[in-house]
C-alpha cells in the first residue's frame, strides 16, 4: 500500500472492542451542531428506492432499529434552546423531560422507554452524563450540562463508554482480555470501496482523505487496507440522503443533524448525510477524514471512549494542526488486531496535513493506471478456489467469482446466480470433478452438486448427514484416488461421487500429507502435476509422487498463472 506517514493519535469521537457481539448490528451517529442549509449536489445521479444514495443505493441495507437519528432534530434543538433559560434556579419541566430524553436515548437509564423517571434516578443519569463527559458530577441540569448535551456529536449510547471507563481501573493484562470483547474482522486484509460523494469535493481528493483515515490505523495495527474501485469490498462508504432503509430512527435529518453513522463487523458499511456540508480543510464545514476516520474505527470494531483526547471519543471535535491518534485509540485497535507485524507501532511527532490538496497526490496518476477489479482477489482473501478440465480457475468471494485462464488473464468480477442458480454466497468449499465434469459446492452441513449451470436432481442436500464435515476449510478433486478429498482442520475425508459418501475408514490425519498446514482455503491441481494448496496470502506446493510439501511462498507475488498482473509490478499489498 503506498503510505502517507500520519502522524498517530487524536480529538474526537469512539467504539472499543467491548461486549457487542460480532455480528450485531449496531450503529454509530454523529449528531452536528443547527446550522444553515446549504444547496449540495451529489457526484452522480440518486438511486432508486428510498434511500437517495449517489451513484448507487447502499448494498445490503438493512433496518438496525434502536436509539437513532430520528429524533436527533427536534432533540437538538430543544436542548440548543434551554441553554437560554439555563440561568434559572431550576429547569423548567419541558427542559428537563427533553433532557430526560437524551439520557434514555444515550443508554444512562437502566430501563429505556419506561416513561418519567424519579428524580433520584433522572439525578443519578446526569451525574453518570457528567462523569462521561468530564463535567462537574453535580448531578444538577445546569448550564454546561445542557451545553455538552447540544454539542455534535456520536449517537450510540454511552453505555460501553462508562463500562470501558471502569476498565482503566483494571490491571492492564485483564484490561486487554475485557476489551477484546466486541465484534471484529476474522483476518488482517480488509478492502474498501467509496461507492460515492458529494459533487462538490474532487474525487482524488475525497479519496486521498478516505485512504488517509483508514492508514491512520493501518498504521498502529497489523490491518492492511486496499481500496477496490467497484464491486465488492468488506467496507463500503456511502453518501445517503434522509432515509436510507436503516430504519426511520436512522434517517438523515439534513444540515446539521446526523452526520455519519456506521456498523460494527462485519456488516462492514459507514453512512454519511450528503446534505451536510463536507470538507476536506481544518476550516469551515465537516471535515471528511475526521469523520471518516472515526466510523472507519466503529467498522473495525471499535466502541467510544471515555478518553475525552480519543478520535473515538463520544464528541465530534475539528481537525487539529497536531492531530495525532491518542494512546487509547492505539491500545484499543491493537487489542483487536495486533500491533504492526514489523515492529512497534508508529507514533509519529509533527502534524497532520490540515489542507489535503497540500499533501503529494502522485498516487493518484500511478493508481489511473492501475486495473479495479480483475484482480481484486489479489489483495483480499477468497472463499474457494478450483479448476476445470481446461485449467481454468474458478475463484470465489461472496457473491461474485472470477475465472482466470490458463495464460493468466484474470476476467472481471462475475455473479454467482447466473451461472449456478440458486447457489448461495460465501461458499466454504468448491471442487470440479475430472471423472464426472461436475462442480461440487459446500456450505456449513449442505452441499450443491451442478452439471454445467444445471443444478443435479436432489441437490442442494444435508451432506453432513452422510458423514461429510461442516463448514469444510478445502475441497479437491484427487486424481490418484479418482475422488473428492475435503480437508476440516488436522483431518481429510475421502468422498465418492456415485453414490456421495464417505469411504470407510475416513477420516484420516492430515499428517498424511507431509507438510500441509490446516486451514486452507482452497487447493487446484496444477497442469505440472502439483496440486497447490493456499490460505491468506500463502501457498503451499504438494508433490503428488513424493507425497509432501516442496516449496511454499507468497501466491499473489510468485505464481503468475493467478493472474495477479499488478502484483508483479509491485503493486499487491501482501
Amino acid at each position: 500500500m503506498h503510505g502517507i506517514i500520519l502522524p498517530v493519535a487524536a480529538p474526537g469521537w469512539v467504539t472499543r472492542g467491548g461486549s457487542q457481539s460480532r455480528d450485531s448490528p449496531r450503529r454509530s451517529v454523529l449528531l452536528a451542531e443547527p446550522g444553515p442549509r446549504p444547496g449540495l449536489g451529489l457526484g452522480p445521479p440518486p438511486g432508486p428506492g428510498r434511500g437517495e444514495a449517489a451513484g448507487a443505493a447502499a448494498p445490503g441495507a438493512e433496518r438496525s432499529g434502536g436509539r437513532g437519528a430520528g429524533m436527533a432534530g427536534p432533540l437538538r434543538a430543544a436542548l440548543a434552546l434551554g441553554l437560554l433559560a439555563a440561568a434559572r434556579p431550576a429547569p423548567a419541566a419541558g427542559q428537563r423531560r427533553q433532557a430526560e430524553l437524551f439520557l434514555e436515548k444515550y443508554g444512562y437509564f437502566s430501563e429505556q422507554g419506561a416513561g418519567t423517571h424519579s428524580p433520584a434516578e433522572f439525578t443519578e443519569a446526569l451525574r453518570d452524563f457528567q462523569r462521561v463527559t468530564h463535567l462537574p458530577l453535580s448531578g444538577v441540569l445546569d448550564a454546561p450540562t445542557l451545553h455538552q448535551m447540544a454539542l455534535p456529536r456520536c449517537g450510540t449510547d454511552d453505555g460501553k463508554s462508562r463500562a470501558a471507563g471502569a476498565r482503566r481501573a483494571l490491571p492492564a493484562r485483564r484490561r486487554r482480555r475485557t476489551a477484546q470483547h466486541g465484534g471484529r474482522w476474522y483476518k488482517r486484509h480488509l478492502t474498501y470501496r467509496v461507492v460515492n460523494w458529494p459533487s462538490y469535493l474532487p474525487q482524488h481528493e475525497v479519496r486521498l482523505a478516505v485512504r488517509a483515515a483508514f492508514e491512520l490505523w493501518s498504521n498502529v495495527s497489523s490491518l492492511v487496507f486496499w481500496e477496490a474501485r467497484d464491486g465488492p469490498a468488506d467496507i463500503r462508504l456511502t453518501f445517503f440522503h434522509g432515509d436510507h432503509n436503516d430504519g426511520l430512527n436512522n434517517a438523515f435529518d439534513g444540515p446539521g443533524g446526523a452526520l455519519a453513522h456506521a456498523f460494527f463487523p462485519r456488516r462492514g458499511e459507514a453512512h454519511f448525510d450528503s446534505a451536510e456540508r463536507w470538507s476536506l480543510h481544518s476550516g469551515k464545514g465537516r471535515n471528511l477524514f475526521i469523520v471518516v476516520a472515526h466510523e472507519v474505527g466503529h467498522t473495525l470494531g471499535l466502541e467510544h471512549s471515555p478518553v475525552k483526547s480519543a478520535l473515538m471519543s463520544p464528541y465530534y471535535k475539528k481537525l487539529s494542526k497536531d492531530f495525532v491518534l491518542s494512546w487509547d485509540d492505539i491500545l484499543a485497535i491493537q487489542n483487536l488486531y495486533g500491533k504492526p507485524s514489523k515492529g512497534l507501532a508508529i507514533q509519529l511527532p509533527g502534524k497532520v496535513f490540515t489542507h489535503f490538496q497540500d499533501w503529494n497526490t502522485d498516487f493518484y496518476d500511478r493508481d489511473r493506471q492501475q486495473r479495479s477489479l480483475s484482480t481484486y482477489y489479489c489483495h483480499s482473501f477468497f472463499d474457494a478456489i478450483t479448476a476445470d478440465g481446461d485449467h481454468n480457475l474458478y475463484i470465489f468471494k461472496g457473491s461474485h467469482y472470477w475465472v482466470v485462464s490458463a495464460s493468466g488473464n484474470a476476467s472481471d468480477p462475475r455473479p454467482l446466480q447466473p451461472r449456478w442458480p440458486g447457489l448461495p454466497a460465501g461458499i466454504d468449499a468448491c471442487a470440479w470433478s475430472q471423472l464426472s465434469g461436475k462442480f461440487y459446492f459446500f456450505k456449513g452441513g449442505r452441499c450443491w452438486c451442478y452439471a454445467g449451470s444445471k443444478l443435479e436432481a436432489g441437490f442442494p442436500r444435508k451432506c453432513s448427514a452422510l458423514g461429510l464435515p461442516r463448514h469444510p476449510d478445502t475441497a479437491l478433486y484427487f486424481q490418484q484416488l479418482r475422488r473428492l478429498v475435503l480437508f476440516k482442520g488436522p483431518k481429510y475425508f475421502v468422498v465418492s461421487e456415485e453414490p456421495l459418501g464417505v469411504e470407510p475408514y475416513y477420516p484420516r490425519s492430515l499428517r498424511d500429507w507431509a507438510g500441509l498446514p490446516p486451514g486452507t482455503a482452497g487447493a487446484v491441481p496444477h497442469r505440472h502435476g502439483s496440486v497447490y494448496f493456499f490460505r491468506d496470502d500463502q501457498y503451499w506446493e504438494f508433490d503428488q509422487a513424493k507425497l509432501q510439501v516442496v516449496a511454499t511462498g507468497k501466491w499473489a507475488t510468485q505464481l503468475a498463472w493467478m493472474g495477479c498482473w499488478d502484483a508483479n509490478n509491485e503493486q499487491v499489498l501482501f
